[in-house]
């Protein structure tokens, strides 16, 4: 198995990449704190003074502002392929009182920083539910429905996958060759590495320089989290203990 485009976007949108926001009558994007709640609508920390909190007032009359939120995927290595780009659109407010607090709240669950204790005076909040969404990958736009967004939950691995990589690759690097040669049937000569993790598998690289084939190793069920991917991959990291 492998993500859904409506799992991809929502976990780029999730927060923890940085963002820029096209805003109605605003002469540029702007560079934007976000984070998502837990029905997937967008939050936007907004210092109280500067050009974002004026572009994200609303004009007489109105309540809210056109916010298009741009996500652009930061491979973890330079090597692994990326998830593309997330696009997702909606009518931004201003929150204020128990509406604050608790999008305060849903804010630094995923991305917790000091200013949130900020806000109603240094800082705002303003949300928007996604009302459009779209996928970019490979030159293609890819339209995802607005309520599989929001059903979808952001990969839980996501936020960990650099480090994932990383200790794969300092530590265990000759068990997992080893493991992959033996799952896709390459050779010996072969060097197969893990270059993104999922919690549904593993994006595996491959071939000489040049020529870099990849491949896919899925989990035999989806995981939950960093823990349940340890004891999932413990076989293959440590195959003389699990043998045992």
């Amino acid at each position: 198995m492998r993500p859904s485009p409506a799992e991809i976007v929502r976990t780029l949108v999730a927060g923890r990449l940085p963002a820029l926001a096209h805003l109605a009558g605003s002469t540029g994007p702007h560079q934007v704190r976000h984070a998502t709640d837990p029905a997937g609508r967008v939050l936007l920390l907004v210092p109280a003074l500067g050009d974002l909190a004026t572009a994200l007032t609303p004009p007489a009359g109105d309540t809210d502002v056109a916010t298009v939120l741009d996500v652009l995927d930061l491979p973890p290595t330079a090597d692994a392929p990326s998830l593309g780009r997330a696009w997702v659109s909606g009518w931004a407010e201003r929150l204020d009182g128990d509406a604050a607090r608790q999008a305060a709240m849903d804010f630094a669950a995923t991305r917790p920083t000091g200013d949130l204790l900020d806000v109603g005076s240094r800082f705002l909040l303003h949300r928007f539910a996604v009302t459009e969404a779209r996928w970019e990958r490979a030159g293609g736009m890819r339209p995802i429905d607005p309520q599989a967004y929001a059903q979808a939950e952001p990969d839980p691995l996501h936020a960990a996958e650099a480090d994932l990589l990383a200790d794969l690759a300092d530590h265990h690097a000759e068990q997992v060759a080893a493991h992959l040669r033996r799952q896709l049937k390459l050779s010996g000569a072969e060097s197969p590495r893990v270059v993104r993790i999922d919690r549904y598998g593993l994006t595996v690289a491959y071939g000489r320089p040049g020529a870099v084939r990849r491949a896919r190793v899925g989990f035999a069920r989806p995981v939950a989290d960093v823990d349940e991917l340890s004891r999932l991959l413990h076989p293959m990291l440590c195959p003389r203990q699990a043998a045992a």
